[in-house]
């Protein structure tokens, strides 16, 4: 059962694992957004941003609608975003204890050139 459970956590977090479904995220914070007006945001080709955001509605991070001959997207659950901006303090915190490490190693370590 806790296999499962992992299993489901892991698939969670995998679909978070594309910088480009990451982007559509972002670009969709705010409120929904059409296909077109997403492609355009992000500058991507309209078969590869079909793909990531297919993906993303299957793992019910965001919902569709029609209106007309358009496609709007928005996100399912805005507690994403609460996921989102924690992983990036995290990464915030990583990068400067590793700047700290650098900085030390570069001031005891002189470098050849």
């Amino acid at each position: 059962m806790h296999d499962d459970l992992h299993e489901f956590k892991a698939d969670f977090f995998k679909a978070l694992g594309n910088p480009l479904r990451l982007r559509i995220l972002d670009a969709l914070r705010d409120h929904e957004k059409s296909v077109s007006m997403l492609q355009d945001e992000l500058a991507v080709e309209q078969s590869t941003l079909s793909q990531q955001l297919s993906i993303l509605a299957k793992k019910g991070f965001i919902v569709s609608r029609k209106e007309g001959t358009l496609n709007f997207y928005r996100v399912k659950d805005p507690d994403v975003y609460r996921l989102l901006d924690l992983g990036r303090t995290l990464f915030e915190r990583h990068l400067q204890s590793s700047q700290r490490l650098l900085d030390a190693l570069s001031s005891v370590e002189p470098r050849n050139k």
